[in-house]
């Protein structure tokens, strides 16, 4: 295992994955993280919790089972704008926010409208990572997006179980860390985990970046004060 921190994990509020909190942090503590990121499904998608559960996630403790736990959420994409489907004020509450593209909340279009989108969503402050941009589903502009993430301070997941579940992903994983490591572009190797087992484990993604010889100092989560500083620099509210 190469991550010291999972910053992309579901619990059975999103109503496809098995896990509660505890049961992640449990798992998480047994396997040697310091930190993980409790990202439910945000409004739009179908199986997402009430926007209640994310108002309420102040009182969680910080730590749990001895892990740090950043509050936060999985926000759609939802235009060209770069939209999320999350309230501004909200959004300022939360400790950690991934940005995705789902086919639920952003019908897949063509190359042209997903590279408009990303690139907008580029810009957006709110947002901390890119989450699972690697499947087929949504063909971009890879290069120019990813240099957009760069600039504007976002990283660029690499998604264990997108590599695993999702087609293209092998493919679009290997292209986005070619990428990354000729333009020195930051990203975090995350499980996406809907059981708490999968916390942490990431084997088909430390095989590409073993064999693509990627420096492990750009992966910021395989070191935690690296993480933990690129947080608190974003978000200096949160108890980490």
């Amino acid at each position: 295992m190469i991550i010291e921190a999972d910053l992309h994990t579901h619990t059975l509020a999103s109503t496809h994955a098995y896990s509660t909190i505890k049961e992640n942090c449990q798992c998480a503590a047994e396997y040697g993280l310091k930190a993980i990121a409790m990202t439910d499904h945000m409004i739009n998608m179908p199986d997402s919790p009430h926007i209640w559960h994310f108002e309420n996630l102040f009182t969680l403790p910080d730590k749990i089972c001895g892990v740090y736990v950043l509050k936060g959420t999985e926000a759609n994409i939802i235009d060209t704008e770069g939209t999320l489907d999350v309230d501004h004020s909200l959004l300022k509450k939360l400790d950690w926010v991934v940005a995705s593209m789902h086919r639920w909340t952003f019908e897949p279009k063509d190359y042209y409208t997903h590279t408009k989108a990303y690139l907008a969503a580029a810009k957006n402050p709110a947002i901390d990572v890119i989450g699972h941009c690697t499947t087929s589903l949504y063909p971009f502009d890879m290069e120019k997006c990813l240099k957009a993430f760069k600039e504007y301070g976002k990283l660029v997941e690499i998604n264990e179980n997108s590599i695993f579940n999702k087609k293209g992903s092998l493919k679009g994983c290997i292209e986005a860390l070619k990428i990354c490591k000729k333009y020195e572009i930051p990203v975090v190797v995350n499980t996406d985990c809907h059981f708490c087992d999968a916390i942490g484990q990431t084997p088909h993604a430390e095989k590409l970046i073993e064999e693509l010889g990627f420096p492990m100092r750009l992966v910021y989560n395989a070191h935690w004060e690296k993480i933990r500083e690129y947080v608190l620099k974003k978000h200096p509210d949160c108890k980490i």
